[in-house]
């Protein structure tokens, strides 16, 4: 029996990251093989946990927010896939690299 799960909610200080799609074409549009497509190591927050309790009882929210673009370490996360068949990833938040952002803005 299999069930999906629609929604998932971080607990802690973790983050659900949807990971950025491989090219699958240049520029140019020339189709890349599957064995020429790169991953790529960045992803958008869709979901954030409230943060981690230290040991003096505060709370240490977590540093990024939903909607912001960030840089992923090239090895980790828990890969986790909804009700929607799209795949996740779930980090810790010391595990995030940094937020990118549009130079422009």
């Amino acid at each position: 029996m299999s069930i999906a799960f629609k929604r998932l909610r971080p607990l802690m200080n973790r983050i659900l990251i949807k990971k950025a799609e491989p090219l699958t074409k240049t520029k140019g549009g020339i189709l890349l093989p599957e064995n020429k497509q790169e991953q790529l190591n960045f992803g958008t927050v869709i979901a954030v946990g409230p943060g981690r309790h230290m040991e003096n009882g505060q709370l240490r929210a977590v540093t990024v927010k939903e909607g912001d673009t960030v840089l992923l370490p090239e090895y980790g996360g828990s890969k986790v896939v909804l009700g929607d068949e799209q795949e996740y990833y779930i980090y810790r938040d010391d595990d995030i690299v940094g937020t990118l952002h549009d130079p422009t803005k």
